[in-house]
């Protein structure tokens, strides 16, 4: 059966943490299935404006970008206003921008808290609901990047993990409190991208044989299962799908 790829046309999109990695790719999906796209970036000004030229070459006058530190929540208020003076509406906000990097706990320290949590956990709630009401009007919807390691920590990560544990049951309060207008749900991503300091080559074999698939995603991986949550799960909230190649399956 062909896949409806008219239902998001027209329809407008914020993707936080847009420059680069996964969500340059989401952004790249949903502005292929025809949706206008509001780019947010914090510190990446330089890839968030390539991107923003590679999309409007290809449809015109269809992305506007902007810049946001969300662990501020006026900025946050300010980021949906320029969402609705865009096009006057938003159907879709994909919570993607996110921190990441080690916190050993004898050294872990609360500007990491505030920094980890904020990007992961403050950031993502108060964009939600400043954008309620626009996502309301037009029954729209709210994907959260969340992690495998919301449930299973990463070893010297715990700020993260714990923020992103957080974030999981965002998705699920939430769901209960925008309901029925609105629907949210998450993607745990596993093996998708390294990070941009790599594990050297014994450990990306280990990491690997850890999957069930015995190998590493892509960001097309999760662009896909985002766009299935936003056009074809009407019947769907409260959820989050794990795109890990089965690492969750083992120990």
């Amino acid at each position: 059966m062909a896949q409806n790829t008219d239902t998001l046309a027209g329809k407008v999109a914020l993707v936080t943490g847009a420059a680069r990695r996964i969500g340059a790719q989401i952004a790249r999906s949903l502005h292929a299935q025809g949706m206008d796209i509001l780019l947010h970036h914090h510190r990446s000004e330089a890839d968030a404006r390539m991107l923003e030229a590679e999309l409007e070459r290809s449809r015109p006058d269809s992305v506007r970008r902007h810049r946001a530190d969300l662990t501020r929540c006026s900025e946050c208020a300010d980021l949906i206003g320029r969402a609705q003076t865009f096009r006057g509406r938003l159907d879709v906000l994909v919570n993607n921008a996110s921190g990441f990097y080690p916190t050993p706990i004898e050294d872990a320290n609360e500007e990491q808290w505030e920094d980890l949590m904020g990007s992961n956990l403050k950031g993502p709630f108060f964009l939600t609901k400043a954008a309620a009401p626009l996502l309301r009007a037009v029954s729209g919807c709210v994907v959260n990047l969340v992690d495998i390691h919301a449930e299973r920590p990463l070893r010297n990560y715990a700020i993260y993990s714990i923020a992103k544990a957080g974030n999981a049951m965002m998705v699920k309060a939430l769901a209960r409190d925008l309901g029925p207008q609105v629907r949210v749900n998450g993607i745990a991503p596993g093996l998708v991208l390294w990070p941009d300091q790599e594990p050297d080559a014994a450990t990306q074999k280990t990491l690997l044989a850890r999957t069930a698939l015995k190998q590493a995603g892509t960001t097309q991986d999760i662009a896909r299962t985002l766009i299935f949550l936003v056009r074809d799960a009407d019947y769907i909230t409260g959820q989050i799908i794990s795109v890990d190649g089965g690492r969750t399956l083992q120990q």
